[in-house]
Formats: structure tokens, C-alpha cells, sequence
């Protein structure tokens, strides 16, 4: 085994906090009836699920019954952007999103293409921030559904999304929110947000994977993705995860009472220590309104991946990009956005820090980096 276990790939997924492993146990091994069941078996699992519904909403400012329990995030981005373009055909087949969102929200986008809706896909500036007024000008009488990420997550870049809350009131579009990688840095206030949909995910705030969460607001008009019985209001059909729910609510509560002062001091530290090291390297994204635990850069001379496997051998561990496409060689989306040329791309590598990081970490990492 490895003398240093590093782990720098925090948005990609993170560490169960063991209090969140705590709280599930029991509805593993004691507490495991079937929600649905009228029997106490049955009743100790609705009780855990309406609780942690309760407190979700809670963080969220929301009603219980507006927030939907699905399998994973990619699912609820899904059952957002199908669900409401679908159901609200009649009204219009104009739907607005951005060239920077996760492939679980772009992809279901390509396809609703392929099903005669009409996409506008707006630019983003060399930071990554879409500008709120490109929106206002793309919306059209037929527009049903705008996606904009509050928080990439591959570059950091926090977007205006309490702006184009504003502008989108007054519109018939609904507006939904990949918020994913955002708890802990900025608020998840849905009434100050003005937002109709927004989706979080357990592997991404020290909580359990395989699940996933959608706020719909209960004026949207939404149809299910997944059929079968009416759980969830009827918009999820499938057995309740009885422990995965309780675990994520853990998770949402921790992270929401979460200090970034020391991430962030971390993160600028080894920022600063890298770009005096390779003085030919740059930081991708903005400097402010930014993600406390990002760092994007680019190293011109060398590939990404030899870095990452140099660090790997050292037990540090980063990524070259969304981890959910390191299975194919096209480049970045968001990289591509901001205007990267490809043999920039292919030279940037994404560090994200956890509340597990230490100072001791971070002085490994800067003397381990290797020099093009």
C-alpha cells in the first residue's frame, strides 16, 4: 500500500462522512420493512423517509412534497428536463440551456432534439459564466424550460443564478438547476433562488451514492421518466432506498453547516505554490465566484495525464476532467466553451480538495508536482 493516500478528486465523488454511515446502518440491518407495507417493519421506513424528507425541505425552504427521492442525480436531471419539456409540448417546444452543463443534463437535451424540440445552447464567457441577458434575449413565446448548473464542475464557475431567477418569473419557462456540486459554498434557498427545479446528489456531499434528489416546485407541470407504482407523488415509481434517503439527508445537513474558510485557504495556498513552480501554467476559470475547493489548470508541455499518473504513483489522487467521461477521448465541453484550444485541453487537470484535506497534504502535493 501506498505511504501517502491523497485524495484530490472531490467532485468527481467524495468520502462517506461517518456519521452519515451511521445513520443508515440501522435501516440496513433492523430497520428494513418496505415503506409501502402497513406493518410497523413497514412504518419505522416511512417514518425515516418522511423525516428526511422534512429536513431536505428544510434546507431547501421548500414543502415535503416537493421533494422527489430518485436513484442517482443523472436520473433526476433526467426526469427535469424530459418530464417538463414533454408535459408542457402544448405550450411550446423552445427549451434554453448552456454549452458548459453535465452530460446527464446535455445529453437528454441532444435527444429531446431528435424528438423536434428546438434547443438554444448559449455561449459562455472565457470564464465560464453565461451572461443573464443572453437568456433574456434567447427566451421566445414558445419557451418551456430553461437548465443553467449553478456550479460547474469541472472549472468552478458559481453561475448568476438568483439573476435569472429574476428574469424567468414573469415567463411561462420553467427553470431548473443542476445544483450538484454547489452545497456547502451557496445557499439552497429555492423561494431566493427562484428556481421551479433543482437537483442534488448524495456522492457529492459526503453522503452515499445512488442517490439522487429533485425539487420540483408544485406548479410545475412534470409527467415521470420511470413507470410503475405512484411512489413519490408519482413521479418516481420504484421501492423507497430507505437507507440511501436517510444517508443523504445526513449528508445535506453536515454540509449546509459547513465552514469553506479552510478549504479555500488550502486550495489558494497550492494554487499559489503551483503557478510560482510552473510559471507557464494558468488557472481555468474565474478567480472569484468560484467553487472553495477548485482548482482547474492548464500545464502546456505535457499531457494531463502523465501528471496524473506521476501523482498517482505518489498516492495523490486528481483528474484530467468530469470523471463521468473518462471513458471516451473527446475533449472537454466546458474547456472547449471558454475557448481552450485542444492541446491546452489535453494539458489541464482538475484538483478538488475535501474537508478531509490537510496542510501536511498540501505541502506533499506541491513537492511531489513534477515540472514539465
Amino acid at each position: 500500500m501506498k505511504k501517502h493516500q491523497i485524495y484530490l478528486d472531490n467532485a468527481a465523488t467524495t468520502p462517506m462522512d461517518p456519521k452519515v454511515l451511521e445513520a443508515m446502518l440501522p435501516y440496513f440491518t433492523e430497520k428494513y420493512g418496505n415503506p409501502e407495507a402497513l406493518h410497523t417493519k413497514g412504518k419505522e421506513s416511512l417514518i425515516a423517509i418522511d423525516n428526511a424528507r422534512e429536513t431536505v425541505a428544510k434546507i431547501l425552504n421548500c414543502r415535503a412534497r416537493e421533494i422527489i427521492f430518485c436513484g442517482t442525480a443523472t436520473e433526476a436531471n433526467n426526469l427535469a428536463i424530459f418530464g417538463t419539456a414533454r408535459a408542457n409540448k402544448d405550450k411550446g417546444t423552445h427549451l434554453i440551456t448552456t454549452k458548459i452543463e453535465h452530460s446527464s443534463v446535455r445529453r437528454p437535451f441532444e435527444q429531446l432534439e431528435k424528438e423536434g424540440f428546438d434547443v438554444t445552447y448559449l455561449d459562455v464567457d472565457n470564464e465560464g459564466f453565461v451572461n443573464p441577458d443572453d437568456i433574456k434575449k434567447a427566451l421566445t413565446p414558445k419557451t418551456t424550460l430553461v437548465s443553467v448548473m449553478y456550479a460547474n464542475n469541472e472549472i468552478g464557475t458559481i453561475e448568476p443564478i438568483k439573476k435569472i431567477g429574476k428574469i424567468l418569473h414573469d415567463h411561462q419557462a420553467y427553470f431548473h438547476t443542476d445544483a450538484c456540486q454547489i452545497p456547502g459554498a451557496e445557499t439552497l434557498d429555492t423561494k431566493t433562488l427562484k428556481i421551479d427545479m433543482m437537483t442534488l446528489n448524495g456522492s457529492k456531499i459526503y453522503g452515499p451514492k445512488g442517490i439522487g434528489v429533485l425539487y420540483v416546485n408544485k406548479e410545475t407541470k412534470i409527467e415521470p421518466i420511470i413507470f410503475g407504482s405512484a411512489h413519490e407523488y408519482s413521479l418516481r415509481a420504484g421501492t423507497h432506498n430507505t437507507p440511501l434517503i436517510v444517508g443523504f439527508a445526513k449528508a445535506l445537513e453536515l454540509i449546509t453547516k459547513s465552514d469553506n474558510k479552510k478549504i479555500t485557504k488550502l486550495r489558494d495556498k497550492l494554487l499559489t505554490a503551483l503557478l510560482k513552480k510552473i510559471p507557464r501554467a494558468h488557472l481555468n476559470g474565474p478567480t472569484n465566484h468560484r467553487l472553495p475547493n477548485n482548482i482547474n489548470i492548464t500545464i502546456p508541455g505535457i499531457h494531463a495525464q502523465e501528471i496524473l499518473l506521476h501523482l498517482d504513483e505518489a498516492g495523490i489522487y486528481v483528474s484530467t476532467g468530469a470523471a463521468c467521461n473518462m471513458g471516451n477521448e473527446k475533449p472537454s465541453k466546458t474547456l472547449e466553451a471558454i475557448g481552450l484550444p485542444q492541446k491546452e485541453i489535453l494539458s489541464s487537470l482538475r484538483i478538488t480538495l475535501g474537508k478531509n484535506t490537510t496542510e501536511e497534504d498540501i505541502d506533499y502535493v506541491i513537492k511531489t508536482f513534477p515540472t514539465p
